[in-house]
C-alpha cells in the first residue's frame, strides 16, 4: 500500500510540472508572435518613408545642381559647360495651355507659380518679393534659398516643405505637363 501512494504523488507532480511548463511555453509564443508583429514595419509606414526619401532626393538634387553652378562659375572649362546647360534652359519648349490644361486638369496660366504643389497665393507672393516670378527662375533656386523665401513671412510657413519646388519648376518650364501632374498625384499634400 505503501508504494501505491509514493506512485500516485509522483503523478500528481509531473502533472503539474508538464502544466506549468505548457503554460509559461504557450505564454512566451504569444508574447514572441506579438514582439515580433509589432518589429514588422506597416506597408503604408513603407509608403511614407519612401515618399520623405524622394522629397529629400529632390532637395539634393536642387542643392547638388546650385553646387555644381557655383563650381563652374570659377572654372573655365566648366563655364562652357555651364552655359550650354543653361542655354537647355533657355530653350524650353514654347508654353502650350492647352497640353498643360490637359494633364493637370485645371486651366494653367505661363508662369504661374501656384502650379507648385505647397505654393499658393501668398508664397507666390513671397516669391514675387525677392524677384523670383518665373518658373525658370523657381528651377534655377535652390531648397535652401526657397527656404529663406518662405522664412521672410514668418513662423505661419514653417510647415512648408520647399525641397521639391524647383524641381517641379523645371518640369513646369520644360513644359513636362504629364510628368508633373503624375508626380503631384503622388506627393499630393501627404496624402499617398
Amino acid at each position: 500500500m505503501c508504494s501505491i501512494s509514493i506512485e500516485m504523488e509522483f503523478n500528481g507532480t509531473t502533472i503539474w510540472y508538464w502544466l506549468i511548463v505548457a503554460l509559461v511555453g504557450f505564454g512566451a509564443a504569444i508574447l514572441g508572435y506579438f514582439f515580433g508583429k509589432s518589429d514588422t514595419p506597416n506597408v503604408s509606414d513603407i509608403a511614407d518613408e519612401l515618399n520623405v526619401l524622394e522629397i529629400e532626393n529632390a532637395k539634393l538634387k536642387a542643392d547638388l545642381d546650385t553646387c555644381k553652378k557655383r563650381l563652374a562659375s570659377g572654372n573655365p572649362s566648366s563655364q562652357k559647360e555651364n552655359a550650354q546647360n543653361t542655354l537647355v534652359m533657355d530653350k524650353a519648349p514654347i508654353f502650350d495651355a492647352t497640353l498643360a490644361k490637359n494633364a493637370m486638369g485645371k486651366k494653367i496660366k505661363e508662369n504661374d507659380l501656384k502650379i507648385v504643389e505647397g505654393i499658393g497665393p501668398k508664397i507666390e507672393e513671397l516669391f514675387h518679393n525677392f524677384n523670383i516670378k518665373t518658373w525658370k527662375q523657381l528651377a534655377e533656386s535652390s531648397a535652401d534659398k526657397c527656404q529663406e523665401v518662405l522664412d521672410s513671412g514668418g513662423k505661419r510657413y514653417r510647415l512648408h516643405d520647399p525641397a521639391s519646388w524647383p524641381m517641379q519648376a523645371k518640369m513646369a518650364h520644360a513644359g513636362h505637363w504629364k510628368q508633373l501632374a503624375d508626380w503631384q498625384e503622388k506627393h499630393r499634400a501627404g496624402k499617398y
